[in-house]
């Protein structure tokens, strides 16, 4: 973000903060302005005060799935995580964390990309794979950690590696809250997983009770302005969610009157000129935010 760019917030002003992806099958789009935006808040229309559309530094959480289902995908994880971090630049902080049944961080936030690479190959590849999935768990903890952090002008992901197979603990929106609150954007890798359809397979024959459910990623993730990819090629798919996550539109708008606390919904639109160019565009942005205490 350069200077003439960047935000400049004031004690007196409390801003909105909305990253906005637009994409034209299956393409980003480049090159709009701040009035080829409209941001409704509860519907209404605001004035965007801020706007940014250079890549940002990343607080990035990579969040990997170590449950049993996930064994058989190691190859393809450790091929995605090799490509996918060559899309991290100088001045991104990467935390790395697992799960299965429970969740835990391997390494802390740094700056220290080769560290980054070391601590993937050496502690999580190495880990043994196995035990449930509580996935809704896992990324709510990610957003917990994030609210941990002082918040700065780098952009705040969580890039989940998951098959999707899991139980579902969590209601999606009290996930989607912590979320916004920590003000995150989530993502997932879904990676092919042949051996977890084939449980299931087995599963919807023996019967329900041994079905490998589906835990729901693209439903949280929309609504927190991220977005779920599906490849059989997860090196390249790492490589695509990565370079999502950065390249993104920053708007601001001034926060209107609300309750501390409580939830607004957002909406964020092409207006104008880019409406009529792109009729068939899609705006991921954030569904909603918190109203800061």
């Amino acid at each position: 973000m350069t200077a003439q760019t960047a935000p400049m917030f004031r004690a007196s002003v409390a801003l909105v903060h909305v990253d906005a992806e637009v994409t034209l099958e299956g393409r980003t789009l480049a090159g709009l302005t701040k009035d080829d935006f409209r941001v409704l808040d509860e519907r209404r229309p605001q004035t965007v005060v801020q706007f940014a559309s250079e890549e940002q530094a990343l607080d990035l959480i990579l969040l990997f799935d170590i449950s049993g289902s996930m064994r058989p995908a190691v190859k393809a994880v450790a091929s995605a995580a090799r490509l996918g971090l060559q899309e991290l630049r100088e001045g991104d902080r990467v935390c790395i964390q697992v799960f299965n049944r429970r969740s835990r961080e391997i390494a802390p936030f740094t700056s220290d990309l080769d560290a980054v690479a070391g601590t993937i190959a050496q502690q999580v590849l190495t880990l043994r794979f196995g035990g449930g999935t509580l996935i809704q768990a896992a990324v709510d903890a990610a957003a917990l950690r994030l609210m941990k952090e002082p918040k700065t002008e780098r952009r705040r992901a969580v890039l989940i590696i998951t098959d999707d197979y899991g139980v579902r603990t969590h209601r999606e929106q009290t996930v989607v809250r912590d979320y916004w609150e920590a003000d995150a954007i989530l993502s997932g890798l879904i990676v092919h997983n042949a051996a977890g359809q084939a449980l299931n397979t087995v599963g919807s024959i023996l019967g329900p009770q041994n079905l490998i459910l589906k835990a729901g990623m693209k439903g949280i993730a929309a609504k927190t302005g991220g977005d779920t990819i599906r490849s059989s090629d997860a090196g390249a798919a790492f490589q695509e969610s990565m370079r999502r996550i950065r390249s993104r539109y920053s708007l601001y708008y001034v926060q209107p009157d609300g309750t501390p606390g409580s939830t607004r919904s957002i909406r964020v639109e092409l207006a104008g000129d880019a409406a009529t160019r792109y009729p068939g565009a899609r705006v991921r942005a954030r569904t909603g935010y918190v109203v800061p205490k």
